[in-house]
């Protein structure tokens, strides 16, 4: 009896000691982050004949435990992995280490754009664009690179049918998962990967019961930016016969290869980093990333090391604004070596139209379809949700915040914000509601994006959704009739700058004007996932091969494909001249003539807003002169921005030192665009600028015109610049001289143009007085 109490007692210990120490372990585990560690590569000791080694034994110094996620070899010389923070700040002390970079958690930000910006021109019609028109061969030899959720690979947008044999140069792989497998590529898509260590590190193993851990794309957001990118070209497609017509991508025969970083909970900086690594390594031409995060220092943003990288190894890195619109400020992705995309409409729409009891009718958008519904019919009660709610503070219908008995068979006006739209309307039929209206408020204006919704529902402007709720609340039976108008064409003015494209000055390199350009973001038919409802929620059962959505997300592949196709027209381009070719081509009013308007506000829109404006593919294809620039200009641009060496190294990865009597000038990088702060007390300073000839010879003269009241003096010398030969290169300056009495906070706009009788090479101009 003794031996088995002591038995007992002894067993019981072992359990308490293991339960501490798991414990402990646990706690220690959490309190880890995960770190990309970058080394500087001539330190390695002579004792290690491999850079693998040297990493792992610098890791090993300072954890047992610890494992490299990954290694990287082109976007930095290091590793990643976890670690606590006394490990974390025992290894940034270790000879070699450059820095330790935190893992960081970034987010995910067409039928009728092809028509919409010109593309579907047949050839007699194009003038003197045909000859500049890449042969289908020149671009297929072109590679997109699509970071994002993965790929569907089965769907008729990846058609490889008429493609020659895959590109010599291509060392991509096709890499099996879970469905998925090597078969499932083919001379269209060409490559598939996919990272996920980074993310299961910090949100845990990936539950493979909802997505794969392959390339494949359950979420649908991968495979809607790379076709609209470079999809094949589709015949009868909609969106359950919305929106028909041909489908194609930008670039419907450059070839695509898909790096899959993001999945259901987030894409990270680790992952992403890596996936840029293998981009570089394989091959690609075209980088195109529809994600972003808060804004930090270049040195700290692993995106922009990695584009910088890119960049050096000749590739364009096209990338999304950000949704965070109209406030100003709120741009993403600011780093003059990438390709910075806003967002814009297209001149199609799908109406909904609301008619209240009082005879009123106000026009909405809606993606609703099964209009078979007898319910909406007849008028239906008509409630305001912040009357309805279990909160007097709730008018966003977010989960469980309607009370069924007031809802029930109501048509329920919600105001946008806060929760999804769609799960607005889960909350409304949650609590027996027939219908929806979503309203918008100051942020979004007039804005109106169309969704596939689960409940008949449309999303209001501003003016209509304030209408709607005084007539409900000065009305004790309020109602309402909801229908839908299908697909409308020729919607005019387009485009219009979207309420949720994010907006300049540039917070973090004010002298640099972000975005660079704008294209279609606003109801964009592009390729689906069959593994998922167009609206992504688990509720949601329908299955559509091609699907609508908005978003800097959706402009940025567009500009992605377009850069394929200079890029197969001008192979001797540069990423730089690539983008210069985009913007100072694009257009800032409508063929009447009155400028591009601003959604959010109803007024003019700006610089700011659009950066050179809306992208014209035609043109940009024979832009005359362009603003080229290199990987010594980013230095000097670095050494300008008051970066010392080692942060300058994280970034290049070269030994680069800026010279102490040597001037540095953000004013001098050869960008196609003009940001100038005023700081009191200066009001005069001058930039220069670098023009090289890529069309005809000939001269080009000088012209200067304001958006708004005429506060700044710019002069330009010289006026007029002759180029004799293809490639020639020819330097300007200009100089902004301000008047005295412009008060803070002012903001002003104007434009330079060079022409010589055809082209127009045209460079916005942003004034601010801080």
């Amino acid at each position: 009896m003794k031996m088995q109490k002591f038995k007992f007692l002894h067993t019981l210990l072992l359990l308490i000691f293991y339960a501490k120490h798991t414990i402990a372990e646990n706690n220690i585990e959490q309190s880890k982050k995960t770190y990309i560690v970058h080394m500087e590569k001539s330190t390695m000791p002579a004792s290690f004949n491999d850079h693998h080694n040297w990493f792992e034994s610098s890791l090993q110094s300072v954890s047992e435990s610890a494992e490299m996620l990954y290694t990287y070899k082109h976007v930095v010389h290091g590793f990643s992995t976890r670690l606590t923070n006394q490990e974390a700040e025992a290894l940034s002390k270790q000879p070699g280490i450059l820095s330790l970079i935190p893992e960081r958690k970034y987010e995910l930000h067409t039928t009728r754009t092809p028509y919409f910006l010109g593309l579907d021109l047949t050839l007699a019609s194009l003038d003197r664009f045909s000859t500049h028109l890449p042969a289908s061969v020149a671009e297929s030899e072109v590679i997109i690179g699509v970071l994002d959720s993965g790929i569907w690979p089965e769907h008729e947008s990846l058609d490889d049918t008429g493609f020659g044999p895959i590109p010599s140069r291509w060392k991509g792989e096709c890499e099996s998962g879970k469905n998925f497998n090597s078969s499932h590529c083919n001379r269209k898509l060409i490559g598939a990967r996919f990272f996920h260590k980074g993310h299961e590190q910090v949100s845990g193993p990936i539950n493979e019961e909802k997505e794969s851990k392959s390339p494949r794309d359950e979420e649908g957001h991968g495979t809607h930016t790379l076709t609209t990118a470079a999809g094949s070209i589709v015949s009868g497609a909609s969106f359950f016969g919305l929106a028909p017509g041909t489908a194609r991508g930008m670039s419907t025969q450059a070839r695509v290869a898909s790096y899959k970083v993001c999945w259901k909970r987030g894409c990270y900086s680790s992952d992403i980093a890596a996936a840029i690594d293998k981009a570089i390594e394989d091959g690609v031409d075209i980088l195109s990333m529809s994600l972003g995060s808060k804004l930090d220092e270049y040195y700290q943003d692993l995106i922009a090391i990695g584009a910088f990288r890119a960049t050096s190894h000749g590739i364009l890195v096209s990338i999304s604004a950000g949704n965070s619109g109209p406030f100003p400020g709120n741009i993403s992705n600011v780093a003059a070596w990438m390709t910075t995309v806003g967002a814009g409409t297209i001149d199609r729409d799908f109406p909904a139209y609301v008619s209240l009891g009082n005879g009123m009718t106000y026009t909405g958008s809606s993606l609703y379809m099964e209009v078979s519904s007898k319910l909406l019919d007849t008028p239906l009660p008509l409630v305001y949700a912040g009357n309805v709610s279990n909160s007097t503070l709730e008018n966003r219908c977010e989960t469980n915040t309607l009370i069924p008995s007031r809802v029930s068979g109501k048509i329920v006006l919600c105001k946008r914000g806060g929760s999804g739209r769609f799960k607005k309307g889960l909350e409304v039929k949650r609590a027996g509601g027939i219908g929806m209206l979503v309203g918008n408020g100051e942020e979004h204006g007039e804005e109106l994006v169309a969704d596939a919704h689960l409940v008949p529902a449309a999303l209001l402007g501003k003016k209509a959704s304030d209408a709607i709720r005084d007539y409900i609340l000065s009305c004790s039976n309020a109602t309402a009739t909801l229908s839908f108008g299908g697909t409308q064409l020729q919607v005019q003015p387009s485009p219009v700058v979207a309420a949720f494209s994010s907006r300049g000055p540039n917070p973090l390199s004010p002298k640099i004007l972000k975005p660079d350009l704008i294209g279609p973001g606003v109801n964009i038919l592009a390729g689906w996932t069959g593994a998922s409802g167009p609206t992504g929620l688990e509720e949601d059962s329908r299955r559509t091969t091609f699907n609508i959505m908005s978003g800097t997300s959706m402009s940025c592949p567009h500009i992605s494909g377009l850069a394929a196709i200079l890029k197969a027209a001008h192979p001797e381009w540069s990423p730089a001249a690539i983008r210069s070719a985009l913007m100072t081509t694009s257009y800032t009013t409508y063929t009447n003539g009155y400028p591009i308007m601003d959604i959010a506000t109803q007024q003019p829109a700006t610089p700011f807003d659009f950066g050179a404006g809306h992208v014209d593919p035609l043109l940009a294809l024979d832009p005359g002169l362009i603003y080229d620039a290199d990987i010594h200009d980013y230095l000097n641009f670095l050494c300008a921005s008051n970066y010392n060496s080692s942060q300058i190294k994280v970034l290049a990865r070269t030994d680069f030192t800026c010279v102490p009597s040597m001037t540095y000038r953000v004013e001098d990088l050869n960008y196609p665009s003009f940001a100038v702060p005023f700081e009191t007390p200066n009001n005069s300073v001058q930039y220069s600028r670098t023009l090289t000839n890529v069309g005809a010879l000939g001269t080009y003269k000088a012209s200067v015109s304001f958006q708004s009241d005429t506060l700044v003096e710019i002069v330009v010398e010289p006026e007029t610049l002759t180029f004799t030969e293809l490639f020639e290169k020819k330097n300007y300056t200009v100089t902004f001289t301000s008047s005295n009495s412009v008060a803070l906070g002012t903001n002003s706009f104007a434009y330079l143009k060079w022409s010589d009788g055809q082209h127009k090479v045209v460079s916005p101009i942003a004034f601010s007085w801080i």
